[in-house]
């Protein structure tokens, strides 16, 4: 089978690296890829549906997986569709569950999905007369894509106000905040939880916790990601019961009723409060870098996934999770999150450590190639992926392969999974 993998980080890189090692796939394209791409497959410089949709049928694409929200919310799916082409990922129409907060949080309403209590207004007096209504702190969002960053959790109504008025006058978000939500503060611990769905039927994933924040202990800005880990031991069978016959069904059936069946994967943030699984926000696809974790848990064939799943045949699937555990660190730029950062040439030493040839790797996100050398080009540079059979022996080796990459002005956590580990 030929595979297209849509977009350019950690997340397409993981996805292919999972895809290179099952025997069902006979080549890799990567529209654009990164510099580490070509390893796995061809990169193709590419950037306009119909032109990618074309690619597809002159070189026999078998599937495409989209890996970014913003070609999902630009309607590449509806593009390949209508050329009879196989793609994983929602319709344009779909996408919405994460294009705009303002229609994920009525559909939540309407279909009696629990959610946090909200206004949704592009009008600031309406905002503001709501914030004065809730305790601190409040929680702002913008009701665009706005890269993971457009959420602001105000500790005063003051901030609050502030926040509400630099989103609606456009100078924070541009036109992603030009509508937005103001919600309760929810106060409880945050899962990441992820259902492979074909328009009825879904199959559900470990759950992870990821790390937003850019600096140990949940300080300092929030970010796209700095490390994840998975199976997180903060859910119990009973807890993923909930999730699926309140959060996840009623979702795929209202779905349904709105003539937008959901296909791809439905990445649901949830806030567990006193017990009860409550829905932050939905995202369209894998998150990041949850995905780098969750690839290489799953055993049985990933290929099968993402393409039954896109011709509504995943109800025949057996899926296989391994018996261990995942832990990515995020490896950032010196300047991350706050403006761009020089290249730097990336130096990966020869792994000698015997567990570590077996049970880590790097996903690279942020790098470009030069000459057959890598350099981190900003951002996100790489996810270093240990597994284990404890979350403990799993993290001390995404540590230890940590210590085996170096680049001028690299940055990382070192207390990915103390949730778990505390």
């Amino acid at each position: 089978m030929n595979i297209m993998i849509i977009g350019s980080g950690g997340r397409e890189y993981s996805i292919g690296l999972a895809l290179k090692t099952d025997p069902k796939v006979k080549k890799l394209y990567f529209a654009p890829g990164n510099g580490a791409t070509d390893k796995l497959g061809e990169n193709i410089s590419l950037s306009d549906f119909n032109k990618l949709a074309d690619f597809a049928l002159d070189n026999n694409i078998d599937l495409t997986i989209v890996g970014p929200e913003a070609p999902l919310v630009g309607g590449i799916v509806d593009i390949f569709k209508e050329k009879n082409l196989k793609i994983f990922g929602p319709s344009k129409d779909a996408s919405q569950l994460e294009g705009s907060k303002i229609f994920m949080k009525n559909f939540l309403k309407k279909y009696d999905i629990p959610t946090a209590a909200y206004i949704e207004t592009d009008d600031y007096q309406k905002a503001s007369s709501f914030i004065d209504t809730l305790q601190t702190p409040i929680v702002v969002k913008a009701d665009g894509l706005c890269a993971g960053k457009g959420v602001i959790i105000a500790q005063s109504h003051q901030e609050a106000k502030e926040a509400a008025k630099d989103m609606l006058s456009g100078e924070s978000f541009g036109d992603a905040g030009k509508a937005i939500i103001v919600e309760e503060f929810l106060d409880g611990y945050e899962l990441s939880l992820f259902a492979i769905c074909d328009g009825k039927n879904y199959k559900v994933l470990p759950a992870a916790q990821d790390h937003k924040r850019l600096e140990d202990g949940d300080k300092g800005p929030n970010t796209g990601g700095m490390g994840a880990y998975a199976p997180t031991p903060l859910i119990d069978e009973s807890l993923y019961k909930k999730i699926e016959k309140r959060i996840i069904e009623p979702t795929l059936k209202g779905m349904q009723e709105e003539g937008m069946p959901y296909t791809g994967v439905l990445f649901i943030g949830i806030m567990v409060v006193d017990g009860e699984p409550i829905v932050l926000e939905y995202n369209v696809r894998f998150g990041d870098p949850e995905c780098e974790i969750l690839m290489p848990l799953i055993s049985s064939s990933v290929c099968d996934l993402f393409y039954k799943a896109c011709t509504d045949d995943l109800d025949s699937l057996d899926i296989k999770i391994k018996d261990s555990y995942a832990v990515g660190v995020v490896m950032a730029s010196e300047n991350y999150p706050y403006k761009s950062s020089m290249p730097s040439e990336i130096i990966v030493d020869d792994v000698v450590i015997d567990e570590l040839k077996d049970k880590a790797h790097i996903s690279y996100a942020g790098v470009s190639k030069e000459d057959d050398k890598l350099f981190a080009t900003g951002g996100r540079v790489l996810v270093c992926v240990g597994m284990g059979d404890s979350i403990k022996e799993a993290r001390d080796r995404a540590y230890l392969m940590c210590g085996q990459v170096h680049f001028a002005g690299k940055k990382y956590r070192r207390d990915i999974a103390y949730q778990a580990l505390s």
